[in-house]
C-alpha cells in the first residue's frame, strides 16, 4: 500500500490495529476522565474515486458510490479507529449485537469496531445475493452467501482482530469488522472527531500532538515515541 500521507492527532493515542496485551481487570472507574480530539489529514487528500458498479445495477447503481476506503473531510480524517493501548484496567466490557448492514450493495458503516465476543448481525435488505467474506486471520474466516430470501446472519467474533472483510459478489463491496481487547475505542465521525469516556486516572500521561504516517484510513503509524501509543 501506497502512503497516504500523514495525520496529527491530538491525544496520546493512536489509530492502529490492537495488539496482544495483559489480561484487562474490569470494574467500577470512579471520576473517571474524558479523551477527545480530531484526527487531521496532513497534505492534499487524493479526490474520491467512483466505483465501477458492474453488477445488479438496478439496485446497486441507485445512486453514484465512491472508494470508503480514505475519506477526508475538511481536512479531518473519517473513519480512523482510536484505541489506548496497554491499558489494564477500567470500566467494563459489554458485549452486545451489533449491526453491519449491506443496504445499496454498500457495508454501512465501512468500519464498524466493537468489543471481542460480540455478535455482528448482517442485514441483506437488497432483495438480490451477497456472499461476505472474511479475511480473519486470529478468528475463524467466514464466507457465507447471503440470497434475498436471508434478511439477517449472524458471526460472533470471539478474540480481538482487524478484520477485512469483502463480497464475493459485488467486488467493490468492502469494509473492515475491529473487535477490540478492552472497552476504550472509537471510530472517527464525518468531522473526524472522537471521544472515549470514563478513562481511568492517570491513563494517558502525555497529551501532545503527534504526527503519524498513514498507509490508509485504518491503520496509522506513530513517528515519534510516546507513553502509551503503540509504535
Amino acid at each position: 500500500m501506497n502512503k497516504l500521507g500523514s495525520v496529527i492527532l491530538s491525544t496520546a493515542l493512536l489509530a492502529l490495529p490492537v495488539r496482544g496485551l495483559a489480561a484487562y481487570q474490569a470494574g467500577d472507574v470512579k471520576d473517571g476522565g474524558s479523551i477527545s480530539g480530531t484526527v487531521k489529514f496532513k497534505g492534499s487528500a487524493p479526490a474520491p474515486k467512483k466505483l465501477d458498479v458492474s453488477k445488479d445495477k438496478e439496485v446497486c447503481d441507485k445512486t453514484p458510490k465512491t472508494d470508503p476506503t480514505l475519506i477526508v473531510n475538511n481536512g479531518n480524517l473519517v473513519n480512523a479507529v482510536i484505541t489506548i493501548t496497554d491499558i489494564q484496567k477500567g470500566k467494563k466490557i459489554e458485549t452486545k449485537k451489533i449491526t453491519l448492514d449491506q443496504k445499496g450493495c454498500e457495508y454501512h458503516p465501512h468500519v464498524l469496531a466493537f468489543p471481542a465476543g460480540s455478535t455482528v448481525e448482517i442485514l441483506n435488505p437488497d432483495g438480490i445475493l451477497h456472499n461476505i467474506h472474511s479475511y480473519s486471520k486470529v478468528n475463524s474466516p467466514f464466507n457465507q452467501a447471503q440470497p434475498k430470501f436471508k434478511k439477517t446472519l449472524e458471526v460472533k467474533i470471539d478474540k480481538p482482530e482487524v478484520i477485512e472483510v469483502k463480497c464475493d459478489v459485488h467486488g467493490w463491496m468492502h469494509g473492515w469488522l475491529v473487535a477490540t481487547e478492552n472497552p476504550y475505542f472509537a471510530v472517527t465521525d464525518n468531522s473526524g472527531s472522537f471521544k472515549l469516556t470514563d478513562v481511568p486516572a492517570g491513563t494517558v500521561t502525555d497529551s501532545v500532538p503527534t504526527n503519524f504516517s498513514c498507509l490508509n484510513s485504518i491503520f496509522c503509524f506513530c513517528t515519534s515515541k510516546l507513553r502509551n501509543v503503540v509504535m
